[in-house]
């Protein structure tokens, strides 16, 4: 029964972990961003909603930006945080969820102050992020 509880409570803690990490790579990916519009628009002398990027090519984007976070999280952490779980591969969904969920909150949090969001705070975009970190995760750590 303890072996139970422990397995459960690791791979809880391997999830939660994973899923810290891709919200903190999607709030510096969303201000860096946030950054290069207001710089963009500037620059321009354009307003920063007017610039838009296709969903296709945003989802592909943020897919690739991910996978570039994973990439870099792999050569800080080259290993698991905590001792993975039994169910091999768990992460790969329920982790980008979680994140896709916190960011669309954050999204939501900004829309109500009225303040502008950029499309990884949404549901999709953010689990899109970090399904991309999640699979580098998956296949790269020792």
């Amino acid at each position: 029964m303890d072996e139970l509880i422990l397995a459960l409570l690791s791979g809880v803690g391997e999830i939660l972990l994973e899923a810290v990490l891709q919200v903190i790579g999607e709030a510096l990916t969303a201000l860096i961003i946030r950054s290069v519009q207001n710089l963009a628009g500037d620059v321009r002398n354009v307003d920063r909603e007017s610039i838009t990027i296709s969903p296709v090519f945003a989802a592909a984007g943020y897919l690739l930006l991910g996978v570039g976070f994973g990439a870099i999280s792999v050569h800080i952490f080259p290993h698991h945080m905590v001792q993975p779980s039994r169910i091999h591969g768990i992460s790969l969904i329920v982790s980008p969820f979680i994140t896709g969920s916190i960011m669309r909150q954050i999204g939501l949090a900004r829309r109500r102050k009225g303040a502008n969001t950029v499309q990884i705070e949404s549901f999709w975009y953010g689990f899109t992020f970090a399904l991309g970190v999640a699979l580098i995760r998956f296949f790269f750590v020792m």
